[in-house]
């Protein structure tokens, strides 16, 4: 468990390495015994790899002879122990873009996938010693959850009418399941995620070319029942605008005749050529 560790000011100790150090000079001067003139200068030797510094968002977890001492988390300029090994730990945001990865999507079909991860060392006693190497088991980690959280989910809707979450169409819900998958796994190594996000998504090459195939039809089919929609619509618009006014009487026949006949115009894709009919109907 991470505990806090108060190291000492190095500039008290940078003041007694300078006393000691005109102690030896002094001591020189005097032609003093050779004992007395080493002794200040390997004490100020000596004293002097105890300093260490700390940046901003950094720390050092300490340790003397493989016991935990603590953890200093303030930034300054300070002196410890000689014998205290001092480990740093940042504590700065990362980003980290995992590669491309070939998985399988709830329905089998194989997709591309990679994902943005933004994270930091919250714990810097776990981030040491829970795990081997921290920043390497973000990137395993990251990968086994992306793997674990697309089997759950299919890449798309093959029908519009189902309200299924998707990888494509419901990427706020994913990245939030993503999220909370990754700060599970990260835990244990004090590792706190800040963001985790989808970067990446498409089929994979062997099945892309059938897929687009399949989404154009289903544009296609949208559109054409928009058009057809709309066509319904304004054929029974215009019968009833003319049966109100009386612009014209017609029986089922001629209803049906001009019903056809508006439809061809209005759902052909290619301009209609009118054709005069210079007799009657039904001549």
């Amino acid at each position: 468990m991470e505990k806090s560790f108060q190291p000492y000011s190095g500039y008290t100790f940078l003041l007694l390495i300078a006393a000691l150090l005109g102690l030896g000079i002094f001591s020189i001067t005097r032609e003093w015994h050779a004992a007395l003139i080493t002794l200040p200068v390997l004490t100020a030797i000596l004293i002097a790899t105890g300093f260490f510094f700390i940046n901003p968002n950094s720390s050092r977890v300490i340790t003397l002879f493989g016991k935990y001492i603590g953890t200093v988390k303030q930034n300054g300029f300070f002196w410890a122990n000689p014998f205290f090994a001092k480990k740093k730990i940042s504590l700065r945001a990362r980003n980290f873009e995992s590669e491309r990865i070939k998985v399988n999507d709830k329905r089998g079909n194989p997709i591309l996938i990679s994902v943005i991860t933004v994270w930091r060392v919250q714990d810097a006693y776990k981030a040491a010693f829970e795990v081997d190497d921290y920043a390497n088991f973000v990137k395993l980690q990251s990968d086994a959850a992306v793997r674990s959280l697309v089997g759950l989910y299919s890449y798309d809707n093959f029908d519009d009418d189902q309200e299924e979450v998707t990888l494509r169409s419901g990427l706020q819900e994913i990245n939030h399941a993503l999220e909370t998958a990754l700060a599970e796994r990260l835990e244990i190594a004090g590792i706190q995620v800040m963001e985790a996000r989808i970067g990446y998504l498409a089929y994979a090459e062997e099945i892309a070319s059938a897929m687009l195939k399949r989404q154009q039809a289903e544009a296609i089919v949208a559109a054409r029942f928009k058009i057809v929609e709309g066509a319904v619509s304004m054929v029974d618009m215009a019968l009833k605008d003319l049966s109100s006014q009386n612009i014209v009487d017609m029986d089922p026949e001629r209803k049906a005749s001009m019903v056809s006949n508006l439809m061809v115009v209005l759902c052909s894709d290619k301009e209609v050529a009118p054709v005069v009919n210079a007799g009657t109907l039904y001549h």
